[in-house]
């Protein structure tokens, strides 16, 4: 009967008011291990009694990837003992494995006994201080330490043994699937390999897992086992193995083993980055931005200089924030600072937009994270700040302001609709057909591409200069577009809207204003593309600075 059955998935740490029996698909519960409650920080964790039975298992697993908290290097705070100052010491790491250091609580925890928090013989748990509470008297800590591990059957003693018991290969999957047959072996790999190799498309192409339905339907059954299909059919010997000879229970398609394998991909990534980082010092750059979802996100990227001596960017995460004040961002890099082992004091540069709650002097996060710690420092992207500094300029002068309104207006009555964006580009399109045929340009790979106007945005690097060059080169088709909407648009205000724009773009200080942005930001574009480039630095950036002033000033003297 309990094939009649359907697990119900719950999120840990969610309570269920569902009796432990089987019952129908509506009611029987099946907890979901929630990634987010794995944290490196000791002081920071949840224990692991604390979780579903059937998940405790798998939240070993995900500590034991981990390993211990060790941030090597930290600079560990100073405590007065009477007379004298003591902290925790790197050192100790050496002679105890199992010691680890939290960060929030200045205190040391046990691993082992984290993880396998059990009785001894005489009934006695494993102590607290060194599970929940954490250990801080660094007066006495090695005799401390000592005492902890205690005689042979001690409560840390028998933590230490599950511990080595827990990573036995003889107990892994993959030695219960040698056992039961190499060809059954073979196969499972096969399968598995297979879903990665989707996996990583999709993941590579950011492309979703289940499209935007997430019915099962043979109409939309998602990008996932479509292209699972797809890839299974190129082999003949893989066809057979992932969906013919396959059991029904391990087709490794269903949305559970796909959310696991990108997981599994992430984190991989993850570790990969956080290796690579080590104990050497790093750059945050972080910017926050609302998804569809109307959810604020914040994009976090770390900066670093590798073993070989290259600067490397790499994206770290994207964490979901309440609200963008400065506090409540401190908070989200702290907390991803603690679960991926990450020390604030390795912090050497930080990098934002210049919004008050990132860039302010006093409660900004640019000045909370200097509290901490003093030698983060903050640079303003140059790009960024030359982009605002031209807009800024821009709007000061009354008819170079007048115009950019112009062009937007333009912009926006052209491309309102996807009828007039059509019209538009087939106005193009029959223009540079009849330039082919009357030999007035030439064809040729990346030549002639279709193209439409681009909306122009404050903080969009390149936009305005990009929107000036799209206007210049379909003037003839914008005045075209803008006669239909004269002679065919339904309101009177439309049509009015129309007739004024091509009277300003027939107008010489319209023209003049425009051959003269696309000069000057032609300047800045080549500038700010040269700023965003990775491995610029900041004196290669005062110097490409000096030459565009010295070159704006020759075309105010003698242009």
């Amino acid at each position: 009967m309990e094939r009649f059955f359907k697990p119900k998935r719950v999120r840990s740490g969610e309570s269920s008011n569902e009796p432990n029996i089987s019952e129908p698909v509506q009611n029987q519960s099946c907890v979901e291990l929630n990634l987010n409650d794995i944290v490196s920080d000791p002081g920071l964790r949840k224990s692991v009694e604390k979780f579903d039975i059937s998940l405790r298992d798998h939240v070993r697993r995900e500590y034991l990837t981990r390993g211990p908290c060790q941030p090597i290097g930290h600079m560990y705070p100073k405590t007065s003992f009477g007379q004298q100052h003591r902290s925790f010491q790197d050192i100790w790491y050496q002679k105890f494995v199992w010691l680890e250091y939290s960060i929030s609580k200045d205190a040391a925890f046990c691993f082992w006994c984290f993880l396998f928090k059990t009785q001894n013989k005489g009934g006695r748990y494993a102590e607290d201080a060194f599970t929940k509470t954490g250990f801080n008297n660094w007066k006495k800590a090695m005799e401390r330490f000592n005492e902890h591990i205690g005689a042979v059957n001690s409560c840390h003693n028998d933590a230490r043994i599950q511990f080595e018991s827990f990573q036995d290969q003889r107990h892994s999957v993959s030695n219960v699937l040698r056992s039961c047959g190499r060809e059954i072996d073979i196969a499972y790999r096969t399968r598995l390999t297979a879903a990665l190799d989707v996996t990583r498309f999709l993941l590579k192409q950011g492309l979703a897992f289940r499209g935007n339905d997430e019915s099962t339907s043979s109409s939309n059954r998602g990008n996932f086992l479509e292209l699972f299909d797809w890839y299974s059919q190129r082999n003949t010997e893989i066809f057979e193995v992932v969906n013919q000879n396959a059991p029904a229970n391990n087709q490794l398609t269903s949305p559970m083993i796909q959310k696991d394998l990108a997981h599994a991909c992430a984190s991989e990534i993850t570790s990969v980055i956080i290796n690579d980082i080590g104990d050497n010092y790093f750059s945050l750059i972080v910017d926050e931005s609302r998804d569809s979802s109307v959810k604020e996100q914040m994009g976090v990227v770390l900066r670093y200089v590798n073993k070989e001596g290259r600067v490397i960017e790499r994206f770290l995460a994207i964490v979901h924030v309440s609200d963008t004040t400065s506090l409540c961002l401190k908070d989200a890099i702290d907390s991803l600072f603690a679960q991926h082992g990450l020390s604030l004091s390795k912090l050497r540069g930080q990098g934002y937009d210049g919004a008050s709650n990132m860039r302010g002097e006093f409660n900004g996060l640019k000045a909370l994270i200097l509290q901490e710690n003093p030698y983060a420092m903050y640079i303003h992207c140059f790009a960024h700040q030359l982009q605002l500094v031209i807009v800024a300029v821009a709007k000061g002068n009354i008819i170079i302001s007048e115009f950019f309104v112009y062009v937007s207006m333009i912009v926006n009555l052209t491309g309102v609709s996807c009828k007039r964006r059509d019209q538009l580009r087939q106005i193009e399109h029959d223009k540079i057909v009849a330039l082919l045929d009357s030999g007035d340009i030439i064809s040729g790979k990346g030549k002639n591409q279709e193209t439409s106007l681009a909306r122009p945005g404050d903080t969009r690097w390149g936009s305005h200069y990009l929107t000036l060059l799209r206007l210049s080169s379909m003037w003839a088709s914008v005045i075209g577009i803008l006669g239909n909407i004269q002679d065919d648009a339904s309101t009177s205000d439309n049509r009015g809207m129309a007739r004024g724009l091509i009277d300003r773009m027939n107008d010489y200080e319209f023209v003049f204003a425009l051959h003269l942005m696309k000069y000057l930001l032609g300047i800045t574009n080549d500038l700010s593309l040269v700023l965003q480039q990775r491995d610029q630095n900041i004196v290669q950036a005062m110097s490409l600075i000096d030459t565009m002033k010295s070159q704006l000033q020759d075309f105010r003297e003698e242009g």
